[in-house]
């Protein structure tokens, strides 16, 4: 059985005047969610997935048809929604699954809201973004550097909401104690480089390491809503395999030559290759094309 110890934080930033971030914390299952489409739109796109998602945590065992399902079906609550503008929402999460082969844990995400995990290794991105500098950077194009202030960060390749056929990634790890998990939305990580998020994920308890990265972000400019969970495993289950399960549609890509590389070099379940965009842009206020802006809470769900 895998014991959770997490924290959470949430700001409206210094800029936007409505948090549009949706964060749920329902052990075992914890997701950052970011709302597009502006006030009354993507706070409601949000705040539908982590509701959604909110309950299938009760689910014994979870497993990880539940949690797609649970994905899709946010999906097509969303574009169900009679509202005067387009909606949609980025998600990125992570779940504890009890398997025949030990515990683990799933990571999954669809846009550009990400999962980090932190080790004695240092911190590794386990998700991979779906937008367009996302794609740049694989391409060679530009470096990962780069993609934090590209004039183009803000335009996802996919969101819920933004189609009715939903491609979400996913991996599965083994839950080994002593890890610590980040799941943010891009607030936080455009704000800050790795270097300086390690220290402040790695210093106290998950509450305090939350709270610390919201206000560095804060401090760092605040330009768009900001959202941290921080959670740490506690498993005396260290001996599963870290193991990925691709779609056929991954298969194909992969004999195209295409494919993303997830953590330890895996290719994640339900990913495009580069050159597949997974629908329409989407895009922050900023942004000159696709939907905009994204963000929200819930059993702790919490919204700005």
């Amino acid at each position: 059985m895998i014991r959770f110890s997490h924290g959470a934080a949430t700001s409206v930033g210094r800029v936007r005047r409505v948090n549009e971030d949706s964060f749920l914390v329902a052990p075992p299952i914890f997701v950052v969610a970011d709302g597009m489409g502006g006030h009354g739109s993507g706070d409601l796109a949000s705040t539908i997935a982590v509701q959604v998602l909110a309950r299938y945590a009760g689910l014994r065992p979870l497993f990880t048809e539940a949690v797609l399902a649970a994905l899709e079906e946010a999906n097509r609550a969303i574009i169900e929604q009679e509202a005067p503008k387009r909606m949609g929402t980025t998600v990125a999460g992570l779940a504890g699954l009890e398997t025949a082969g030990g515990d683990h844990l799933m990571v999954f995400n669809v846009g550009d809201s990400r999962v980090y995990r932190l080790s004695a290794d240092g911190i590794e991105q386990l998700t991979v973004d779906h937008s367009e500098v996302q794609e740049l950077v694989i391409a060679g194009v530009i470096t990962r550097e780069q993609a934090r202030t590209h004039p183009r960060r803000n335009i996802v390749t996919r969101a819920l909401g933004s189609e009715p056929a939903l491609l979400a990634d996913h991996w599965l790890l083994p839950a080994a104690g002593g890890d610590r998990f980040l799941i943010c939305s891009d607030g936080l990580f455009t704000e800050l480089p790795d270097e300086l998020m390690v220290p402040l994920l790695s210093a106290g308890p998950p509450q305090q390491a939350a709270e610390a990265l919201v206000l560095a972000a804060n401090d760092a400019g605040g330009h768009d809503n900001i959202t941290a969970i921080v959670v740490d495993i506690e498993s005396d289950n260290d001996d599963a395999d870290e193991t990925t399960m691709p779609r056929e549609a991954l298969r194909q890509q992969r004999a195209a030559g295409h494919g993303r590389k997830g953590p330890g070099g895996h290719e994640p379940r339900g990913s495009g290759g580069p050159g597949d965009p997974g629908g329409p842009g989407a895009a922050g206020p900023q942004a000159d094309a696709g939907l905009a802006g994204l963000g929200l809470l819930a059993p702790d769900y919490g919204h700005g």
